[in-house]
């Protein structure tokens, strides 16, 4: 990387850094995190020169991309939605994909029709952004939240993201435990919508990218029985803990929808149906519980 010195402009770091990695724009994203600029200003203070503690804090992120850390571990935090939020390795990295099975789950609560708060579960939370989500953009008046997980780790993640959220986390709960085991038993029969992103990978899943199997939580990626099996724990346990006419909104895999579907028939879901990704390919189960 260029010398640090007293007389290194962020522009010129921003060339150097764009040279070392060979893709402007994560350079710029690293060179904007390790200012602490914002995006805007730090296009009108590019002249403004670096000090040794930016350049320090570039440097080692630079190190860690070139090495094949995935760039939102590198930065510890990444968009999803309306949130800015942390993820460390101790979490799944957020996708696109994830953000529609938010907004297919937002469509389901602005629908529903309430006199009361609807209860939410985010079931297998990590990082909490569905749970956060859909706690942001309802607001804390109409949704009461909980975040689910059965790792320690992932929840500790959640609840600095949860600070985030400023007021919308007023009704946001958390809790440790196994998908529907970790809820209290008051709440069992009385949950508005479910929404999980489960482990869904096959363990010999060829398709998975080097940097994903290798960064990222394999607790948080791969399932027994050809990637079902987690999936079959949360679908056939929710008729215990879902409402009548109660929701189930999942993330599958794109060649698991007809076995989901199966699934979900048989624990008693009506009208179960799978949508698409921004791929075209299957991604999301949803059902509504036989009321």
């Amino acid at each position: 990387m260029t010398e640090v010195s007293d007389t290194v402009s962020w522009r010129e770091m921003l060339a150097a850094t764009v040279e070392q990695l060979g893709n402007a724009q994560e350079a710029r994203w690293l060179c904007e995190h390790a200012s602490g600029m914002d995006a805007a200003e730090f296009s009108t203070e590019q002249d403004q020169l670096v000090t040794v503690a930016c350049a320090k804090s570039l440097h080692d992120m630079v190190r860690n991309r070139l090495s094949g850390v995935p760039l939102q571990y590198v930065m510890k935090r990444w968009a999803f939605r309306h949130l800015d939020v942390m993820v460390d390795e101790r979490v799944l990295i957020p996708r696109p994909e994830t953000e529609q099975v938010v907004q297919v789950a937002l469509d389901i609560a602005r629908k529903t029709s309430s006199d009361v708060a609807l209860r939410v579960v985010d079931l297998g939370t990590g990082s909490g952004v569905i749970g956060l989500s859909m706690a942001f953009e309802l607001g804390a008046d109409v949704a009461h939240v909980w975040l689910t997980d059965a790792s320690v780790d992932a929840l500790d993640v959640a609840r600095a993201n949860m600070v985030g959220i400023g007021r919308a986390a007023a009704n946001v709960r958390v809790a440790h435990g196994s998908w529907w085991n970790a809820l209290p038993q008051d709440i069992a029969g009385h949950i508005d919508i479910a929404i999980c992103n489960p482990p869904y990978i096959a363990q010999a899943d060829s398709e998975v990218a080097p940097d994903v199997h290798m960064y990222e939580p394999h607790s948080a990626l791969y399932a027994h029985d050809n990637g079902l099996a987690d999936l079959r724990t949360v679908i056939e346990g929710a008729s215990a803990w879902l409402k009548k006419s109660g929701w189930l909104v999942l993330e599958i895999g794109y060649q698991q929808g007809a076995e989901v579907l199966a699934m979900m028939s048989a624990s008693g879901f009506v009208g179960a149906e799978i949508k698409q990704d921004l791929s075209g390919r299957d991604r999301i189960a949803v059902g509504q519980l036989l009321g």
